[in-house]
């Protein structure tokens, strides 16, 4: 059953054009093709990555944050209670207003205490600062090393300039050894960051993320067996383009450079909408739904990485959508908005706020006793119950 499944899954009509079979692309001394084998490389490059990446942020990153002046906020602790931790671990971390009276009845305790619990606990797995920071310095290292990389590696390649020419000779193209090693170190670090996922710091487009993440990968991998090397080198430098200044303008950011990070921000912008909504639809989705066609008749890896391309330009225009509303925020305001991306810290304003009207209260009632016992005196007059109070308002001594 298995090799029948194998023997269907390989059929030459899923990944080539009509009238190229495998036997047309057999290797030689001097001509390499693409080997779905090969990609089994980048799982152990990947894990690689992952140890870098954990040296890199200990060693440098964070001893780097505290020097940037880049502090952790003080969060109060829940104190530890095992009804509460079990229902937080095992059942939900936001309980319903049923599940917090019960909750309340179980331990004793009121329901604003079990919320307060609640919200603290929440904080406190919520990722730091310096977190953040870390995971942006990473990320900026390799965005950088990769965007030049793809850079140098095309500078000289005719399909960066002319795009027609990412389909001539299709399939039968030759894989050069830097095409090779350019798309392991892409392919490492997007499953590096699958296998990073759990621990990285969770925003609002997590699922987002993740079918980005998941796109990018069957992207990278199906290109990479059914030989479109050249469109795919170009996906991967777009994409690196906006994000070697999406990462510095979060460093900056957390170290509170405000007008620094606001300069970042607008070029990001520009450069992220300039890059996904207009270079990549003409560069990639125009032509490889419009040039191949001149190569080669329509088949299932035609059909499979136009939907796979369009899942990407889908999450740019959601991204775009984001990115616009902030920087509307901005012309209006004069200063960025939080990332909307980002999930917000929750404050013990409401809590704050009880305490406050309970201190009134008090306040009001302490203020009740003694005055209805006598003892208010003001601006060192003598009290209340020595004086006698007349019709005119003025007062007497008895």
């Amino acid at each position: 059953m298995a090799r029948s499944l194998y023997e269907w899954l390989w059929q030459h009509e899923f990944w080539l054009p009509p009238g190229i079979t495998w036997e047309d692309m057999q290797e030689s001394e001097d001509t390499h093709y693409p080997q779905p084998r090969d990609l089994l490389l980048s799982i152990p490059f990947a894990l690689i990555l992952v140890v870098v990446r954990c040296a890199f942020e200990r060693a440098i990153a964070l001893p780097l944050s505290t020097k940037l002046g880049v502090r952790d906020k003080q969060r109060p602790k829940a104190q530890p209670n095992s009804v509460l931790e079990t229902f937080y671990s095992r059942r939900r971390k936001n309980p319903k207003e049923g599940e917090l009276l019960s909750l309340a009845k179980q331990c004793d305790l009121p329901v604003r205490k079990v919320e307060k619990w609640f919200r603290r606990r929440r904080n406190m797995d919520r990722p730091s600062l310096s977190k953040k920071f870390s995971e942006a310095c990473w990320r900026f290292i390799f965005y950088i090393i990769s965007f030049f990389t793809g850079l140098a590696v095309l500078y000289d390649k005719p399909w960066l300039w002319d795009h027609r020419e990412c389909w001539t000779g299709y399939p039968q193209q030759p894989l050069q050894p830097s095409l090779f090693w350019y798309y392991m170190l892409e392919l490492s670090f997007y499953w590096s960051l699958v296998f990073t996922l759990p621990f990285d710091v969770k925003r609002k487009d997590f699922k987002e993320q993740i079918v980005h993440h998941a796109a990018t990968i069957f992207l990278i991998s199906f290109s990479y067996c059914a030989n479109y090397i050249r469109i795919g080198t170009l996906v991967m430098v777009i994409h690196d383009a906006s994000d070697c200044f999406l990462e510095p303008t979060k460093i900056f950011n957390y170290m509170k450079w405000k007008k620094t990070c606001d300069s970042l921000f607008m070029i990001f912008s520009a450069v992220f909408l300039i890059s996904r909504l207009v270079i990549y639809p003409y560069t990639v989705l125009y032509n490889t739904y419009y040039y191949s066609m001149e190569i080669f008749q329509p088949f299932f890896g035609y059909y499979f990485v136009n939907v796979l391309l369009i899942i990407l330009q889908l999450l740019h225009v959601f991204w775009s959508c984001l990115i616009i509303h902030m920087v509307y925020k901005f012309i209006l305001q004069g200063t960025m908005e939080k990332d909307m991306r980002s999930d917000t810290e929750e404050s013990d304003k409401d809590e704050e706020r009880d305490e406050i009207r309970e201190k009134e209260k008090n306040g009001i009632t302490y203020f009740s006793n003694v005055t209805s016992n006598g003892y208010i005196q003001r601006n060192g007059s003598e009290p209340l119950n020595n004086r006698a109070h007349l019709a005119n308002g003025h007062a007497k001594e008895r």
